[in-house]
């Protein structure tokens, strides 16, 4: 089993069950914080998320946790992954419902999908995605491998050179970003099948440095 703590921030506003128990088949002894100081001994973090930016970034806030994730990524430059809306939160500001600040991890907005393009929002189910730029996470994977969304917005990046995969829905949209030791998914992992499990995998296992 593996030994490193991987901490799965609690803030009211992922799938918990759900990353735990991948982890688990993964055999990864999780830890699902309890508050903001949890995350000074986790070895890994991941940021899971299902709902909306301006919850998400207000929870996180009145949790306490924003200093603390301030300090373990910016200051201790550690590994962490955002899921869905936790990388969603990672950008400087979101559209969503409002415009509201981020964690400014990544330069960037979270946008909406063009109504105008007639397509079902939110974007919901399997679709495939490209890996454009080398990642730790997906590199060596095939390209043309589907995974498991559910999202009616996307991040725009300031950077292009952030964003390591790509989807087509209308639009084409970042599916995979990474700056240093900062991953982000838009789709699910955890319920992507083997290739998802694969790349919890590599965030667990992998030399990121």
């Amino acid at each position: 089993m593996n030994t490193s703590k991987i901490g799965v921030v609690d803030y009211g506003m992922g799938n918990l069950r759900s990353v735990t128990k991948a982890l688990e088949r993964l055999g990864v002894a999780s830890q699902v914080t309890r508050g903001p100081d949890d995350l000074a001994t986790c070895d890994r973090v991941i940021l899971p998320g299902v709902g909306a930016f301006r919850d998400g970034i207000s929870n996180l806030t009145k949790r306490g946790y924003v200093d603390a994730l301030n300090e373990y990524v910016l200051v201790r430059g550690r590994p962490i992954l955002g899921i869905c809306l936790g990388m969603q939160l990672f950008m400087d500001e979101s559209e969503e419902g409002g415009v509201f600040g981020g964690l400014g991890y990544l330069p960037g907005r979270v946008r909406s999908f063009d109504p105008a393009l007639g397509l079902r929002i939110p974007h919901m189910g399997w679709n495939s995605v490209k890996f454009c730029a080398s990642n730790p996470l997906t590199d060596g994977l095939s390209n043309g491998g589907t995974f498991y969304f559910v999202h009616g917005y996307y991040v725009e990046c300031k950077d292009p050179s952030s964003v390591t995969g790509v989807c087509e829905y209308g639009e084409q949209f970042a599916a995979v970003t990474r700056k240093n030791l900062i991953f982000g998914l838009q789709f699910h992992p955890e319920k992507s099948h083997e290739t998802g499990f694969e790349i919890l995998s590599r965030f667990i296992n992998a030399r990121l440095d």
